[in-house]
């Protein structure tokens, strides 16, 4: 069982080297934009600009269309759902309460493509290209004056980073306890349905206290080293915004901007 999703890939590209503050903004700004598009001329256009981030960010499109399957039951009960509840258009398929209508299939279409963009743009953003420390100090950085109303902004972003730093790790060890597990007799595809379920009730216990453990010994580990909350505390890597970033942030924001007019043109036209 492979996941990319919370997992860094080493690179050297320009969005590694960009900075985490703006990769993060930029995040936001373009998942409002794919949301924001309604034609498939629109969306076809946002989807040459992903394509363009991965090549911009040199990652191999195994690593990025490995995130897709984090998704892949939500995209294919999107399309379920909108095929079969959809009643407006020109019938392709009639039969007893089955309807499927060209509209149906469009808008299924439509939606689980915009999704797939969704999913594909934050990987790139914010897991491939950017270590989940990083993305804590980003995220620490931007809502900075939240401190001033006593939010605990150190806090917060430290226990986010911490949960994508262990996603990996317990996917990793799901995969090795279904594997010990099956090797003795637990069934995950075959049998009745309480036979499945029983099988990952065997997972499932010995992955808890699994979870339970690590988070014990990081306990241990933040306390031997006097952790004591964001206090005081100085970076090593002090985040700063160089030119290249600021032309980088302006360009795709233009990008993004350029959604929104073209939208609107393929609308009226």
């Amino acid at each position: 069982m492979k996941i990319s999703f919370g997992r860094y890939f080493q690179g050297d590209s320009l969005l590694h080297r960009m900075d985490p503050r703006m990769k993060v903004v930029l995040c936001f700004l373009f998942l409002i934009a794919i949301f924001s598009i309604s034609t498939f001329e629109t969306l076809a256009v946002a989807a040459v600009a992903v394509f363009v981030l991965i090549f911009v960010s040199k990652l191999p499109a195994k690593v990025v269309f490995s995130s897709i399957r984090s998704v892949f039951f939500l995209i294919l009960f999107i399309l379920v759902i909108n095929i079969f509840t959809t009643r407006t258009g020109t019938p392709l398929f009639s039969r007893w309460i089955v309807l499927i209508t060209d509209e149906g299939l469009s808008k299924a279409f439509f939606m689980a493509s915009r999704l797939l963009l969704l999913v594909l743009s934050t990987s790139i953003f914010l897991t491939l290209t950017m270590t989940p420390l990083l993305l804590a100090d980003s995220l620490e950085s931007l809502f900075g004056p939240l401190k001033k109303i006593r939010v605990p902004v150190h806090e917060m972003a430290m226990m986010m980073s911490i949960a994508l730093r262990f996603v990996p790790t317990l996917v990793e060890e799901t995969d090795k306890i279904m594997k010990a597990q099956a090797s003795r007799g637990a069934k995950y595809d075959t049998g009745s349905f309480a036979d499945r379920i029983r099988g990952y009730i065997t997972v499932l216990i010995p992955l808890f206290i699994s979870a339970f453990k690590r988070a014990e010994e990081l306990t241990y580990a933040m306390e031997a080293r006097c952790y004591r909350g964001g206090d005081g505390r100085t970076k090593l890597k002090v985040l700063k915004a160089t030119r290249l970033d600021w032309i980088l942030f302006v360009g795709f924001i233009f990008v993004c901007s350029s959604f929104f007019f073209l939208d609107f043109f393929f609308r009226i036209r």
